[in-house]
Parts: C-alpha cells; structure tokens; sequence
C-alpha cells in the first residue's frame, strides 16, 4: 500500500513538473513572441546635399523646429562622414554598409549594370531576411522620395539573390500597422539642386532674408550668391516640415513609440567646397538619431562615425549579427572604435580624380592625387548648379576676391593638404608644409596608406555612363547665348530645360 503511495507520489509529481514545463514553454513562447513584436520600426530619413546647415547646429538664418526638436529628444552627432562626397558612391556604401571603394561603386554613375560581387549584400536584404518589410520613399514627400541610386545591378522592389534577382524593397511609400516591423527609407530631394528651388521660396511664408544672412569667409559678398544661400536655406525650411509630417503620421498611427527615426545628409552641399570634395562641408553631415525609450534625450555625441556605421546600427538594432564584410561598425555597441573615416572621391560625371582624405573632429588631411584638375574644373553639371562659382570666376578675373575666395579658383589643388579643425574650420590653413606639424602629417600620412590597401577593390570592372552634359554647354554658348549670359550673372537658368532643348535638337540632326 505504501508502494502504492509512493508511485502515487512521484507520478503526481512527474505530471505536475510536466506541467511546469509547458506552461515554462509556452510563457516563454509568449515573451518571445512579445519581443518578436517589440522589434523596432526603422526610418532613414536621408535628405539630399546638406552640410550640417541645421538650426540645432547652430545655423542662424535658417529654421528647423522638427529637427530641433527630434535632436533635444534623441541624439545629435556631431562628428559624421560620408565615404565620398558625391551621391552614388556615397549612397552605394551605405546600402551595402561597406566602403564604396572596397567594393569597387565608387566610381559616380558606374557599373549599373554589374551585380554586386557575391560576399556583399544590400542591407535591406539582411532586413528582409530577419522578417522586416522593407519600404521605399513615402506618399507625401516632394517626388515621393524613392531615390536609389547605387552602383551596382538592381532593382527598386522585387527579391534578391544577387545573381539574377536583384530587388532591394518589398514595397513603395507607405507604412501600416500589418508591416510592422519595417524599415523605410525616405528621400527628401528638396535640398537637392532643382528646377523647383524658385518656386520653393516664392510659396515660403517667410523666405530667408537675404539682407541678414551670414555667410561664409571662402564665398564672395554678393547679392546673387546671397541670395543663392538664402534659397539652399529655404528648401531646408521646406524639408524640416516634410520631417515634422512624418512624425506626426507615425502619431496618428500609433507607431511613434516603437519606431526609431534616423536623419542624415547623403553628401555635403551643392555649393563651393561641398558635394564633390573631400573637403569638411563634402563630407561631413547631419546625424540624428531619434528613439526616446532608447537614448537619452538631448545628447550630444563627439565620436567619429562613418556612414557605413549608420547601416551597421540599423543591422544592430534589428537584432542581426553583423556581418564581417561591412566596414561599418554598430555605434552603440560597446566595442565600437573609430579614431578616423576614410573619405575618397573618384570619377564624377566627366571629371576624373583620385582624392583621398583621412578625417577626425580634429584632424582632415588630403591627398590629391590629380592635383592638375583644380576645384573648378568647370564641370557641366555644376556650371549649371553652382551660380556662386561663375560669379567669383567674374571677380577672380577684376582681382576682387580674398585670399579665402581665391582658394577654390587655384589652376592647381595642393598635392597634400593638413588641416587643425578644432582651429581652422574653414579650412584655409594648409599645414602639410609646415614642420611644426610633421608627426601630425606622417601619422595622417600613414593611415591614408593603411586604408588605401583596407579597401582594395574587388574588381577593376570600370564602366561609366556616358554624360552629355559638355555638349549641351557649348550647344547653348552657341544657340541659346542669352540663357548662356544668365547663367554667367548667377542665375539659375534650368538644367533640365536646357538639356530638353538640347535633346530635341540632337533628334532632329539624326532624322
């Protein structure tokens, strides 16, 4: 009988641990399926050709309340750099979250037909794998925000393998409650040089005020480039509000409080010194970083972080491991360490060049390995986007300009350049020849060289698209020499009206 008992015992115990176990199992099932939930929405707000020409950088002249306020309540970094100053290298590195040279896209507008060598793949692809809906663009945006553009084969929506499907989005410009959890990236093409920037400001209800702005010490004092400053800032006004619409739909449908908003510049600014040179207004931009049951609102970050880093935190805070090919590191992991970014510009529509720089909060240094072509190289593109250019050319020529504006118009770039950022922001102080300054520039020196074997490219495939650009400018020196005059005073006379005009008259030749 007591045997009986016994077993009695041990069987009600046995079912009762069993039950123990199922129930453990299915708690934790629910936790994991919580957490599974709780995986944060992701938005990549990257806006087109800005410095860190933002009110909560300390800009005066311009007004950015959304994006003052997503920095008091997230994080402002005050030390980011893009990989190259121009739009698609700088865009290729980010979507792969590796060094645009390593992997051979850092050539402007190349190899748009060449897949992706086989160890690397786009980010939202890691994403997509890991259960996330990946979104391009948005509904409300101007241009609905779907840029892309990288160098290498793909697609905007569809799967991807990398060898005949090439996909880098599930879906374009919305984002709902059944996609969750998602990552969207936005484009806003306001700040970007454009037919509409006139419009912008005619229909601003406070355009900037040319009379009162401050401008920079390297560009000349005159009312067509004051007024070409006071349009950049007026499209970023127009910009902070398409920022502050996004927030407020995340609002309205209950996503705010388990999504993470990131904003960034994709290259410096279209303007001297900026996109297109690995000077600081070309490579260095905005980064904040908006998520307020993660980070500690109002902080203000002094580490050097690289674009690449940016995917890297995006991988990181979708729970995936990084993988070993990216350059890029997670920025809060505890293991994060980076001293320097290595910036390089390469081919840029007809313009080639080889120019390296290794840059930190205090340090830039630069290597030009083509110092025959000057900054001005007189690139067709930016004869029409850059009125500030023709008009100090014009003063150039009367002997008007300062040493700080002559820089830029030098027939020849220096072969190194050195320069105290905490001292010489501007950059006008160029220190590589001075000996007070040698251990500075061997150990910059170093690094350069260090990087340049890091990211060796996979491939030598080199095939760039054809510009016709230089054509269509002596077209219109010839037939449109009014327009041509227009330009040459500082206005903006509009690119894509020339080059239709241009187009049209090449298809008639041909019939």
């Amino acid at each position: 009988m007591q045997l009986f008992k016994n077993l009695s015992l041990v069987l009600l115990a046995s079912v009762f641990m069993s039950s123990c176990i199922d129930k453990t199992k299915t708690e934790l099932s629910k936790v994991e399926n919580s957490e599974e939930i709780k995986r944060p929405n992701i938005i990549w707000l990257m806006a087109e050709d800005i410095s860190i020409d933002l009110e909560c950088y300390g800009m005066p002249n311009v007004k950015t309340p959304n994006l003052n306020k997503m920095a008091a309540e997230g994080i402002r970094f005050d030390n980011a750099f893009v990989t190259n100053p121009i739009c698609s290298p700088s865009r290729s590195a980010m979507m792969i979250g590796t060094h645009q040279v390593k992997t051979n896209t850092h050539n402007h507008r190349s190899n748009r037909n060449v897949p992706l060598d086989s160890q690397f793949k786009p980010f939202t692809k890691l994403l997509r794998d890991a259960g996330y809906t990946t979104i391009l663009g948005h509904h409300g945006v101007m241009k609905k925000g779907r840029k892309i553009d990288v160098n290498f084969k793909h697609e905007p929506l569809g799967h991807w393998d990398g060898q005949t499907q090439f996909g880098l989005f599930d879906k374009y410009d919305t984002f709902e409650k059944a996609d969750e959890p998602f990552f969207a990236q936005i484009q806003l093409v306001v700040t970007h040089r454009g037919d509409w920037w006139n419009d912008v400001r005619k229909q601003s209800k406070h355009p900037v005020n040319t009379e009162t702005l401050e401008m920079t010490p390297y560009m000349a004092d005159h009312p067509a480039i004051r007024l070409d400053w006071a349009k950049y800032l007026d499209q970023i006004e127009y910009m902070d509000n398409e920022v502050g619409m996004i927030f407020k739909e995340l609002e309205d449908k209950g996503m705010a409080d388990n999504t993470i908003v990131i904003f960034i510049g994709d290259n410096g600014r279209c303007n001297i010194r900026g996109k297109g040179y690995v000077l600081d207004p070309g490579l260095r931009i905005p980064l904040i970083m908006y998520a307020p049951d993660r980070f500690k609102g109002g902080d203000i970050r002094k580490e050097v972080v690289s674009a690449t880093d940016i995917t890297a935190s995006i991988i990181d805070f979708a729970g995936i491991d990084v993988p070993e090919y990216m350059t890029g590191q997670p920025i809060f992991s505890k293991d994060f360490n980076r001293e320097y970014v290595y910036g390089a510009r390469d081919l840029w529509d007809e313009i080639e060049e080889d120019s390296k720089a290794v840059v930190s909060g205090d340090w830039s240094y630069i290597y030009n390995g083509k110092p025959e072509v000057p900054y001005d190289a007189h690139q067709a593109y930016l004869e029409f986007y850059r009125p500030a250019v023709h008009i100090m050319r014009d003063l150039g020529k009367k002997d008007k300009l300062n040493d700080a504006q002559k820089l830029f118009f030098e027939p020849t770039k220096p072969k190194e350049q050195l320069f105290n950022m905490k001292d010489d922001p501007n950059q006008l102080n160029n220190l590589a020849g001075n000996p007070d300054y040698e251990v500075v520039l061997n150990k910059l020196r170093s690094k350069k060289k260090e990087f340049d074997t890091i990211m060796k490219p996979v491939s030598d495939i080199y095939e760039p698209i054809k510009m016709t650009s230089p054509d269509a400018i002596m077209w219109m020196r010839k037939e449109l020499p009014e327009d041509y005059k227009r330009m040459l005073a500082g206005e903006e006379i509009g690119f894509k009206r020339i080059m239709n005009l241009y187009k049209q008259h090449i298809k008639k030749n041909e019939k």
